[in-house]
């Protein structure tokens, strides 16, 4: 038996989840969205991810990045890798992809914010 909490909704359940007879059974959830939660957590967990990408202007040396949709778990040190190895080189802003279909997740990896928006003239880091 595995115990966890939902997150889905400010509920935070405390769930009990195991595997009987090859049926993932879950307790302690008050809605059905904590049942899908507790099974897709033991079947195949998600996750998302928000850092920051280094920039060449002086004046903003790092923009923050998510990814545009969830990706496998397993897989949030491949990705932050690919992360830490883009350096942006170009004036953009929130929504905008710093990296696409990121290891071929169908995931893209975007800014979040326009502060480079502010820096049309700034000068870059030489």
């Amino acid at each position: 038996m595995k115990e966890m909490t939902c997150i889905v909704c400010p509920n935070g359940c405390s769930l009990k989840v195991e595997k009987k007879d090859g049926v993932w059974e879950v307790s302690g959830n008050q809605c059905k969205r904590g049942e899908a939660f507790a099974v897709e957590e033991m079947t195949h967990p998600m996750r998302t991810i928000c850092s920051t990408v280094r920039t060449i202007f002086a004046g903003v040396p790092v923009i923050p990045v998510r990814v545009s949709a969830e990706i496998p778990k397993e897989r949030i040190f491949d990705v932050m890798n690919q992360i830490n190895q883009v350096t942006v080189d170009r004036i953009c802003g929130t929504g905008e992809p710093v990296i696409e279909n990121v290891l071929g997740l169908g995931v893209d990896v975007i800014v979040t914010s326009d502060i480079l928006k502010g820096y049309e003239n700034a000068e870059s880091v030489s």
